[in-house]
């Protein structure tokens, strides 16, 4: 077939099918030594194909050619890795609709997007605790007037790594007495992403070969702006319904994700704290999960590692943090929840009222 007849048989461009010779991702069968002309055989039709529409929806180059490797020789695991990609677009999708739905809220009624700060304030407390397995603990947390967050360190130095990203977060907050009105919406999502690639750095030089979640809260007065890296959680009690604000990058739930994995064999499955995004210095680094939520007197945030969310129904969470208790006696009862159940892990949680400033 020529390249003009396998063009319209692929339904690919012959600029198209140009590039992907030169990837290897279809070479010709002949290319005419005196005019380039190329040639295809018409059992590559089938590849071509898979190759335009992976394509269509989205699928980078390299993933392509892993997915055409193994159409030849494996099938099901090739149908497999395009579930788990589609499924990888879609939690990313559902993240970035809900960071537009939050803005498009501010949006109305207003031209600039600035902050205007509520008489809103924080009540909040933190614990973290070493657990009944582990000998150290690798966790931090932070509980303040505007910063909520939780690190879970792994590796030889992970509670370095921890450390060390909960401090660069801490360096975005302004100093004390300083205001956050008049900062814009995207001005603040930026610097907290900025932040997390800075910790992300920061951690590779300080633990070498170890590294650390993050789930982190900047509260501004009337919102609380989130940024999330790892399989730490953030939750949102509000009229007594607890909605889950966080998607755990691990490879687990990206198996969940892809329908191969139930939620009871995921509790149980073996590989559940295999992280897919984690802050370790590693090139390119994680890009994090951003969120931009509205607060209202009443709400009730927490912020915990997996040694909680890993090891206690989330039934359970919720009763504790719907009983009423502050936020003290409400850290207590969790990490007790934990530790009931063996504390396998080290636990940390975060939890922060919403009140009217001054209360």
């Amino acid at each position: 077939m020529t390249i003009g007849e396998f063009a319209r048989a692929s339904r690919l461009s012959a600029k198209a099918l140009r590039r992907y010779d030169e990837l290897g991702l279809l070479t010709p069968t002949r290319v005419d030594a005196h005019s380039g002309y190329r040639y295809y055989a018409g059992t590559q039709v089938e590849r071509a194909r898979l190759v335009a529409w992976l394509r269509r929806i989205g699928m980078p180059l390299a993933e392509v050619r892993d997915v055409c490797a193994l159409h030849a020789t494996d099938p099901g695991s090739a149908a497999r890795a395009v579930r788990a990609y589609w499924a990888r677009v879609e939690a990313e999708t559902a993240a970035r609709r809900d960071l537009a739905a939050s803005l498009a809220d501010r949006l109305r009624g207003s031209t600039g997007m600035t902050t205007t700060v509520r008489p809103y304030g924080l009540i909040s407390a933190a614990l973290s605790e070493r657990g009944r397995v582990r000998e150290t603990n690798q966790d931090r947390a932070r509980a303040g007037a505007r910063l909520l967050a939780v690190a879970d360190g792994y590796g030889e130095a992970g509670e370095r790594a921890a450390t060390a990203a909960l401090a660069e977060i801490e360096a975005l907050l302004p100093a004390p007495g300083v205001p956050e009105a008049g900062r814009r919406a995207g001005d603040l999502l930026n610097a907290l992403e900025d932040a997390v690639r800075r910790a992300d750095t920061v951690v590779g030089a300080a633990a070498p070969g170890s590294g650390t979640t993050l789930t982190a809260g900047v509260w501004t007065g009337d919102r609380l702006a989130l940024a999330h890296v790892g399989d730490g959680r953030a939750y949102l009690l509000r009229d007594g319904v607890l909605v889950c604000l966080t998607r755990d990058h691990t490879v687990v739930q990206a198996r969940v994700d892809a329908g191969e994995l139930d939620a009871a064999e995921a509790a149980a499955h073996p590989d559940r704290a295999l992280l897919l995004r984690a802050l370790d210095g590693a090139d390119g680094g994680p890009v994090p999960d951003l969120g931009l939520y509205d607060g209202r007197p009443g709400d009730r945030w927490l912020l915990c590692t997996d040694g909680l969310s890993a090891v206690v129904p989330e039934a359970e969470i919720h009763g504790v943090l719907a009983a009423g208790s502050g936020p003290d006696d409400t850290v207590r009862a969790l990490v007790a929840l934990a530790e009931g159940r063996g504390g396998p892990d080290n636990v940390s949680c975060v939890v922060a009222d919403v009140v009217p400033a001054g209360s």
